[in-house]
């Protein structure tokens, strides 16, 4: 049923097709969509929200999110230890609804999440806490679910390897994602597909925050790669690799798979070959700042020290070769709600604000082939959110996130409160 329109009145809003920042702002959203920018005339039965000397733009994205664990009761980072062992599904997506919330409120109307790293039974615990959110149960973001990541046993996202737990005690299938050869990884891919995957993620290399390898040892054969890449893409479901190390990125790149995560310690020509084959990078670089390891175990805090100085030098040169980087948190890693600071980092190793816009909205779009977001313009969907200043200038004025729209639906209007 049509309903009337509502027009965003604002100093200022980002093109992001065309680099640029236009002033004014007159955004008319109806039905879920933006109907027009800066129209010649307003309709009759528009409904004005003057957003007042800010600047509009689309719903950011983030990429690389892991919505079911962090946030409350442990808002600064890494969560507890133990929870892979004393949290039940339950209460997992419950914590879930809580983080997608915090995670809507920071301006981020999209997102993956990016591989259940916890025993749940079987059950894909994203997957239905995406439908919660698409069915208006509660507020989130619009959520591209990966189900469990696909991990060999004894791999950086085997849950045991977190905790470091001692034998039996935590046991996996091949449906929670531990798969080991390729008739185990292919049964596993299709078990997250069948229930509602609309990403695969895997396991490719070693971690930082887990007592698995080295972070540069490749942990998948490549003919492991090759056939969950294989099942993935028939099915037409894009694969993203945790991966580190060289070889292991490597390896990814020539299995096929669309998305390399983190992508730390990949060298000149690994970095090339990215750009070569088109492989998206989501680099979760303000992980070097933000990811509190103080208390980790002393072997995990050596690890961080080594790797993460590392990565910031790669990103720089990525951004340089002109990888399609686009924009992730790692999140809790990163605390739910201040996603924006991957922006920040995106600019402190040389992307510029607007380039920085770019791998949070049209890249980001890409990746996951949506083409009805990312921009503003009529006929996409009416994901707006509203910041003071100009994040073109000052990118860290995303962290300041006065007003949320998603789906044409005001979630968060702090405009008007007194003192902002």
């Amino acid at each position: 049923m049509s309903t009337g329109a509502t027009v965003l009145r604002a100093a200022r809003w980002i093109d992001i097709d065309a680099g640029q920042v236009r002033s004014p702002a007159v955004i008319v959203v109806r039905d879920g969509l933006i109907e027009a920018v800066n129209p010649p005339e307003i309709p009759a039965d528009a409904t004005t929200v003057d957003l007042g000397d800010r600047t509009v733009l689309p719903g950011l994205m983030d990429m690389e999110i892991n919505l079911l664990i962090g946030g409350p009761e442990n808002p600064s980072g890494l969560p507890n230890p133990m929870h892979g062992v004393q949290d039940d599904p339950v209460y997992r997506t419950l914590r879930g609804t809580v983080n997608a919330r915090a995670t809507l409120m920071a301006g981020f109307t999209t997102v993956r999440n990016l591989g259940l790293m916890v025993k749940t039974g079987g059950y894909l615990l994203d997957v239905d806490l995406g439908r919660g959110i698409e069915n208006g149960w509660f507020p989130g973001p619009r959520v591209v679910s990966a189900g469990h990541a696909i991990t060999p046993t004894g791999g950086h996202l085997d849950p045991t390897m977190f905790q470091k737990l001692a034998p039996h005690i935590m046991p996996m299938s091949v449906q929670e994602g531990m798969a080991d050869g390729v008739p185990a990884v292919r049964a596993a891919t299709r078990y997250q597909i069948k229930y509602g995957a609309g990403v695969i993620k895997i396991s490719a290399s070693g971690g930082v925050m887990s007592h698995s390898t080295a972070p540069g040892t490749q942990q998948y054969s490549d003919e492991e790669l090759a056939a969950i890449v294989d099942e993935a893409h028939r099915a037409g479901i894009k694969v993203a690799a945790h991966a580190h190390g060289d070889a292991g990125i490597r390896a990814c790149i020539r299995a096929g798979v669309d998305c390399i995560e983190h992508g730390s310690l990949a060298g000149d020509d690994t970095v090339q070959m990215m750009v070569d084959h088109g492989t998206f990078l989501v680099p979760t670089s303000y992980l070097s700042e933000g990811l509190d390891t103080s208390k980790a175990p002393p072997a995990l805090r050596r690890k961080a020290e080594q790797v993460f100085p590392k990565a910031r030098r790669m990103l720089a040169k990525a951004i340089e070769a002109g990888v399609k980087i686009a924009c992730g948190t790692d999140a809790p890693a990163v605390p739910h709600g201040q996603n924006a600071k991957e922006l920040w980092a995106l600019v402190d190793r040389g992307m510029t604000p607007m380039q920085a816009l770019r791998a949070a909205t049209v890249t980001s779009a890409e990746l996951i082939d949506a083409e009805d977001r990312g921009r503003l313009a009529p006929g996409l969907l009416a994901d707006i959110i509203a910041v003071p200043g100009d994040p073109a200038r000052d990118i860290t004025a995303l962290e300041t996130v006065d007003f949320v729209m998603k789906d044409g639906v005001v979630h968060k209007n702090s405009t008007a409160e007194p003192g902002r």
